[in-house]
């Protein structure tokens, strides 16, 4: 077992290393329709360019009232210099404002639960710590610091609210079925998913309640970067999400003192990810780019980005160990002007939030035959790049239509 785990941490590139962009095959005549679809125009916004007063000017009256309203909240709430909050709640007014399905009132209620969990479990001496492996918060367990509250159920409908549904799409319907009915025969699915946005895990889960499977979607595991158990902001999205925890490269690097920690850390979470496969009915979401899509600063395209090969040897290689059987597909997913990421890969946490009301996607893959053996390894992760990247396009060409 020791010897196994030091393997596998050697292989584990782990989440949010790398970023580098691959175009994905299109051509002319829809990349010139893509350059001037709001879609892929996700305008930066600095801390020093305050637009806040000019986004609840184009707010409806009653939506820029009600926004008013949860400013005064939120300064009251939260004391001090909130102008990166502020900045996402007006985002996510106007992003709101756009569904018709939506009030003012069910907007502002949504936002403030968030900013209530935020400051309680993200920035005050109750800051929820995460350990190696966590569980979804899903009301009534021991352990959960507000009872009865569903932390699943409330990331789902804050994303929900700008998520234009009726726009959005699910390709690959039979090859979900079919994986997740390999889970109910007791083996393991893998997902190699391309990463969006903040708001993956909600858009997945939103997906697969469109095709009504709802239990499949709570049951899904991700691995998870420290960001999204260390931001104040991600912290209660987090604690309502099955999560395997690990650190990256970048982080551990970032702090030589804590590096054997943190690599100890790693070891552990490696330990609980064996132990969980060899349980068996475990479906797992993890996206081998090491980080999230970013635009092309001069097309405004947003490539796939590439698939690290030691992420995918990482799990073909527990896959073996556990001695279950292990299938494992591509998932495209279209969410990026939902939650934007920055353009640039930011080492800290806190980043500036921006929401827009779109449809998003997400799209399966036939499963993924077990090509490349260990000389030409490579051959599998390319080819399960290359699907996540067709599914992409197709994804794109199918909201766009």
């Amino acid at each position: 077992m020791e010897t196994l785990l030091k393997r596998s941490l050697i292989l584990l590139p782990l989440l949010y290393i790398r970023c580098n962009g691959f175009s994905a095959v299109i051509s002319p005549s829809r990349f010139n329709k893509l350059k001037s679809s709001r879609r892929f125009v996700a305008n930066p916004v600095t801390p020093e360019v305050s637009i806040e007063n000019d986004i609840i000017d184009k707010l409806p009256v009653e939506y820029a009232e009600m926004c008013k309203k949860s400013v005064a909240q939120l300064n009251a709430q939260i004391p001090g210099n909130n102008k990166a909050l502020i900045h996402f709640l007006t985002e996510y007014f106007l992003a709101c404002s756009e569904n018709p399905k939506l009030t003012p009132g069910k907007a502002a209620d949504s936002f403030m639960k968030a900013i209530y969990l935020c400051s309680k479990y993200g920035m005050s001496e109750k800051k929820h710590k995460f350990n190696i492996q966590h569980k979804a918060f899903r009301g009534g367990e021991e352990d959960n610091p507000e009872g009865g509250l569903d932390f699943y159920e409330f990331g789902c409908n804050f994303f929900r609210n700008s998520v234009n549904l009726e726009k959005s799409i699910v390709l690959g319907e039979d090859n979900i079925r079919k994986a997740f009915e390999q889970v109910k025969k007791g083996e393991n699915i893998v997902f190699f998913a391309n990463h969006q946005s903040e708001a993956d895990p909600q858009v997945v889960s939103i997906m697969l309640e469109k095709i009504g499977m709802e239990k499949e979607a709570a049951d899904l595991i991700y691995v998870a970067g420290h960001k999204v158990t260390t931001d104040p902001l991600a912290i209660p999205f987090s604690m309502g999400r099955n999560i395997l925890c690990i650190h990256s490269k970048r982080h551990i690097q970032a702090d030589p003192e804590t590096k054997p920690e943190k690599m100890a850390h790693n070891l552990a979470t490696m330990a609980a990810m064996t132990a969980r496969m060899k349980e068996g009915s475990a479906a797992i979401w993890v996206a081998p780019s090491g980080g999230r899509d970013r635009r092309d600063l001069e097309t405004n395209f947003v490539p796939v980005t590439e698939f690290d090969q030691k992420t995918v040897d990482m799990f073909r290689l527990l896959s073996r160990k556990s001695k279950v059987k292990t299938h494992f597909y591509s998932m495209a997913t279209v969410s990026y002007d939902l939650c934007p990421p920055p353009d640039s890969i930011e080492a800290g946490v806190g980043e500036l939030r921006n929401v827009r009301y779109v449809p998003v996607g997400i799209a399966v893959g036939e499963e993924i035959p077990n090509v490349g053996g260990v000389e030409s390894r490579h051959l599998f992760t390319e080819h399960a790049e290359e699907i996540c990247k067709i599914d992409y396009q197709k994804l794109l060409d199918s909201i766009l239509e």
